[in-house]
């Protein structure tokens, strides 16, 4: 498969760093070693605002963040769930990919700091993703949204969280999305496709750390086949 040279660096130097694969180094590790290092690298962009606060959550406050990127104006909406294999990765971690993909946009980002597996397997961090959206459709007034262009999005674990939010919200009638922002989503739980292996290792993410993620996710095997 053919890499752009900036990746082929990149992979180079993963390589050359010692560091162990994410299986292989206690949860605690690989969350301090990650803390260091943002999705995206560079100075954020400038945005109009960005607000940090709590919400209620079905078991615990949740951090959000609702980022926008001009001021009065009645706007779409995005609820955003990040990546990072269920396991990892913050707010801050997506703090600049965040205000440029609303500037980008012009909607409104809400992202929220789902509780993480393993000590908070499913269905907690999907119920947490579940209630942020509600809780945005039930505030869009306050929040300046436009309450019939609110969507779901997310990257990876993320991607899957946003999946699995807008299927419940479709077969609940809770509310009607406009649309759906998904970004690579783990969205097979099965790993039954010949890429998960022909690209398994020397790519960052190998396929023995992928099968880890879904093992700290799910807690029971019965909970791979919730709809």
């Amino acid at each position: 498969m053919a890499i752009k040279p900036e990746l082929a660096a990149y992979l180079e130097a993963r390589a050359a760093s010692g560091l162990p694969d994410i299986w292989q180094a206690p949860v605690a590790t690989i969350r301090k070693n990650l803390e260091a290092r943002p999705i995206q690298s560079g100075e954020p962009e400038k945005i109009h605002e960005v607000i940090h606060r709590y919400i209620p959550g079905p078991t615990s406050d949740l951090p959000i963040r609702i980022y926008r990127p001009i001021k009065g104006a009645i706007l779409p909406a995005l609820v955003f769930f990040h990546g990072g294999g269920w396991v990892l990765n913050n707010l801050d971690s997506y703090e600049a990919p965040l205000r440029s993909l609303a500037n980008k946009g012009q909607f409104v980002i809400i992202a929220v700091n789902y509780q993480k597996a393993p000590e908070q397997p499913f269905p907690i961090p999907f119920n947490d993703c579940y209630s942020t959206l509600l809780w945005v459709a039930q505030n869009s007034e306050k929040l300046g949204i436009n309450p019939d262009q609110i969507g779901v999005g997310g990257d990876s674990a993320g991607g899957n969280l946003a999946s699995a939010v807008a299927i419940k919200a479709r077969d609940t009638g809770d509310i009607k999305l406009a649309y759906q922002l998904l970004i690579y989503p783990c969205n097979d739980n099965e790993m039954k496709y010949d890429s998960a292996y022909s690209n398994g290792t020397g790519f960052g993410l190998s396929t023995q750390s992928m099968e880890w993620f879904w093992e700290q996710y799910l807690a029971k095997k019965s909970d791979a086949k919730n709809p």
